[in-house]
């Protein structure tokens, strides 16, 4: 069983989103974009308020009014539900699920420590006796590996820390086999879960006793019940340690953060062979982990991304959130790259394409045009605005023409040359760069006050403007080459009393917008720019 569909709206910067997941999912953005805010949403839906916390945390803005709603679907209930070890929870979700090989699961702010169910559209109006334990036993089991807990936890190497967890479970499971272990866990379960078992029922006459003598002094009272928790089975098998001989043999909660680090790369390592092997490995996991590339060379960030794919193959599934280019550079059936981002302090989640992913990587990379894997050529534009806006409208028009890169000058001539030089650097073992005489330079109309710097840069490149591989704007930006339609033209005065958010905003909203027609009749220069870059494409 696994998650198919995300809806979150009202937590923390997030204030409304929904998306599709598949096996291997990877999230990449700046820092303070809100990716942490997603994982930690997820990690509310599955284990409820952390200890300690108020529910006025998870709020946007700590706005109460705003209910925080998350809604997940899971897909292959079925199997998930069959898949049980528990004979007794495995019935009762197969008689909630009455069939229906889909699941959706509720948790809001207005009722925290509740779930709701939704099959088939319709919401269970009341979970049957006993039901919260079987629903918690049937969902997959949620493994959050952030990077304050692999400080604060996994160097502890406690019996609840992910790796903890991990060889627990696999020790679980090859115990299964055995009938003794078998035995013992249908007695286990007996004494402390049916509602006939003996501590219940002495507890129940505890309770009686008790009421007997409270009774005495109030005569209001009518029953006095106790309560208590099963203990959880699984925490028998989780009293061990780890020794490691590098040279030197001690525990593992006494090596450095790398071996610790490189440590759950070789478990779960082991641990996805293991799974591979056995079909009826049992429950599913959901592996959340945030900034996977910690402490690990690239070399070691590629192996575990291939450990990754191995483990959510078949049951499990992946959800990370990264800085590195490594676990964004490789194409994977089972992988969707989204890039999260921060508008006005709202967080959006947008799947990445293939025309996205250079630039994505690009930005990974520390936005050195020297990085860039190779693309048919190169459009050095003003800015981030003409990226954004050039970017959407081929990707809507024209995304059969070559692959371009379109880098931005930042609007500076300064850095359109070190753009320029670049790139001229990143081919210097061919004694001269290949684009040489094929990347394209977009700039705005100078002004007065730019004029001189705009004439030594022409001077300086002339064989490019000889070639005609300098192109110049009408106008003083980009904003003002806008068709004059639906409020996006703007005039030079409006655009020096625009914020680069403001015209980063307006470049999306025009891209996401802006018919072919208006854009080859109306921002013919562009248009053209785009048709020369094209031109001289490999």
């Amino acid at each position: 069983m696994k998650i198919s569909r995300v809806s979150i709206e009202n937590f923390r910067s997030i204030k409304k989103t929904e998306f599709n997941c598949s096996n291997f999912n990877v999230f990449v953005g700046q820092n303070n974009a809100g990716k942490t805010n997603f994982f930690e949403a997820i990690e509310w839906f599955f284990n409820g308020l952390p200890k300690g916390k108020s529910i006025r945390d998870l709020h946007p803005n700590r706005d109460t009014e705003k209910e925080i709603c998350v809604e997940i679907e899971f897909s292959d209930a079925q199997h998930g539900a069959k898949n049980m070890r528990n004979e007794g929870n495995r019935e009762k979700m197969l008689k909630v699920l009455n069939g229906s090989d889909t699941l959706i699961v509720r948790r809001k702010s207005s009722e925290p420590t509740k779930r709701k169910l939704v099959i088939e559209g319709a919401e269970l109006e009341r979970n049957p006796a006993g039901f919260d334990k079987a629903f918690n036993d049937f969902l997959p089991k949620f493994e959050y590996i952030h990077t304050k807990q692999y400080f604060d936890e996994v160097a502890k190497y406690s019996a609840k820390s992910p790796i903890g967890i991990m060889l627990s479970s696999v020790l679980e499971e090859i115990l299964q086999d055995n009938p003794q272990y078998r035995e013992f866990r249908e007695k286990f379960d007996e004494l402390f879960d049916d509602d006939g078992s003996q501590v219940k029922i002495e507890f129940d006459r505890l309770g009686g006793s008790v009421k007997t003598h409270l009774e005495k002094q109030f005569a209001e009272c009518t029953k006095v019940s106790f309560e208590v928790s099963s203990p959880e089975f699984n925490d028998l098998l989780k009293n061990f340690q780890t020794r490691v001989d590098d040279g030197v043999e001690t525990y593992a909660s006494e090596k450095g953060d790398g071996m610790q680090r490189a440590l759950m790369l070789a478990i779960i390592q082991a641990y996805a062979e293991y799974r591979k092997g056995r079909e009826e490995a049992g429950k599913s996991f959901l592996f959340f982990i945030d900034e996977a590339e910690l402490h690990l060379h690239p070399t070691a960030q590629r192996k575990l991304k291939n450990v990754l794919l191995e483990l959510c193959a078949d049951l499990d599934q992946v959800f990370l959130n990264t800085h590195s280019s490594v676990f964004v550079a490789d194409d994977h059936p089972d992988q969707t790259i989204y890039k999260v981002e921060k508008e006005e302090r709202i967080t959006g989640f947008r799947p990445v394409d293939a025309l996205d992913k250079p630039y994505v990587v690009f930005e990974l990379l520390g936005g050195s045009p020297s990085d860039l894997l190779l693309p048919r050529n190169f459009l050095i534009v003003e800015g981030p605005s003409e990226v954004e806006f050039l970017t959407r409208v081929i990707r809507r028009f024209y995304s059969d023409k070559p692959s371009v890169q379109i880098i931005s000058a930042e609007g500076d001539t300064h850095q359109a040359r070190r753009s320029i030089n670049a790139i001229r650097k990143s081919f210097k073992p061919l004694e001269n760069s290949i684009f040489e005489e094929r990347m394209v330079v977009l700039c705005d109309a100078p002004t007065q006050n730019a004029q001189a710097g705009f004439d030594e840069f022409v001077r300086d490149f002339k064989p490019y403007n000889d070639r005609g591989q300098i192109k110049i704007l009408e106008n003083g930006s980009l904003e003002e080459c806008y068709p004059d339609f639906d409020d996006w033209k703007r005039t030079e005065q409006q655009v020096s009393d625009m914020s680069g958010k403001q015209k980063t905003k307006l470049s999306k909203r025009v891209g996401d917008q802006i018919s072919k027609e208006q854009f080859e009749n109306e921002m013919k220069p562009v248009y053209e720019t785009l048709v020369c870059t094209w031109d001289r494409a490999f």
